[in-house]
């Protein structure tokens, strides 16, 4: 018999609470009522509802279906979600991965960044929860009750780190969780989503389904991001022969064989030589892989364009 009090923090002042891994195993879960608290959910969980919490510091392991806050103020958070909505809010700010695009209403003063933690458990929960780690659309908000002239949220700087945000956790109980918020360990990748682009050339990497994807995809975001690219974004979907043709063009027919495998994995880089760094550390690194990777700085940014616009139109974006 599943005890609701199991699955709801209400009414807290001061304190420190948490969920370790394996307590909240799928469930839903309700915080309410709360005020300079400092809350963690080290577990997956179906949705969770936040309502009327105040200067409180919250960590939510990967939700299944939504995460919703309402009538919140002075919060500070970090997030991984299926989808993600705030109303009646003022200044939250949230380090987000989610997998749809995040929606704001009749809230102000927010501020985004992309997710960043690790503890070990915490990719297994990410599958239990059906989300991949590669789709993040942290930075893509819509703002359902916009007000002309003013700008209810914007990103967080670039150089902002978790936790200052949402510091580590204090108690006993919960510093058993091996936390790391080191941004190289994050389970998700790092991205700079709509932030402006440092350079006009882009390329396009595309993984096919197989036993290692996801570690070479991190692979090659670790090769390249070491030296001084930046991961835009990333995308995980399945595709069909038609999208393939659209998206690959002359080579579509190397790779339409790949594609019954599973979703493909998708990174866009940016920096001026990406194109090039980016084939040369693949055929260093991955001889033996079929990858798809925009063959000129001429091409890439029609390779980038066909396949997010075809990836976003899959996940109903």
């Amino acid at each position: 018999q599943i005890d609701p009090k199991d699955y709801t923090f209400s009414g807290l002042k001061n304190e420190t609470v948490g969920r370790l891994p394996g307590k909240v195993a799928g469930q839903q879960f309700v915080i309410q009522d709360c005020e300079n608290c400092k809350i963690y959910i080290f577990d997956h969980s179906a949705t969770i509802t936040i309502d009327d919490c105040v200067n409180c510091q919250i960590f939510l392991g990967p939700i299944k279906g939504s995460v919703f806050f309402r009538d919140c103020k002075d919060c500070k958070c970090v997030v991984a979600c299926q989808q993600f909505r705030t109303r009646d809010c003022r200044k939250l700010e949230v380090f987000l991965c989610c997998a749809t695009q995040p929606i704001i209403e009749s809230s102000t003063g927010m501020k985004f960044g992309c997710f960043q933690y690790y503890y070990p458990e915490l990719a297994l929960q990410f599958k239990d929860a059906g989300l991949s780690i590669f789709n993040n659309t942290w930075s893509n908000i819509h703002d359902f009750t916009p007000v002309s002239g003013e700008n209810n949220w914007g990103l967080l700087p670039e150089t902002a780190v978790v936790q200052d945000y949402v510091p580590l956790p204090g108690s006993e109980e919960l510093k058993a969780v091996r936390v790391s918020t080191d941004a190289a360990k994050s389970i998700i990748p790092i991205t700079r989503g709509r932030r402006q682009k440092n350079s006009d050339e882009s390329c396009l990497a595309v993984f096919f389904a197989g036993d290692y994807t996801t570690a070479n995809a991190r692979k090659l975001i670790d090769e390249m991001t070491s030296k001084g690219f930046q991961l835009v974004q990333t995308k995980e979907v399945l595709m069909k022969a038609e999208d393939a043709h659209r998206v690959f063009q002359q080579s579509a027919l190397e790779f339409i064989p790949l594609l019954e495998k599973g979703p493909v994995v998708a990174l866009e880089f940016n920096g001026d030589g990406a194109v090039e760094q980016c084939r040369s550390t693949i055929n260093e690194v991955f001889s033996g892989t079929k990858v798809f990777v925009s063959e000129s700085k001429a091409s890439a940014s029609q390779d980038v364009d066909n396949f997010y616009n075809f990836a976003d139109m899959q996940m109903g974006m």
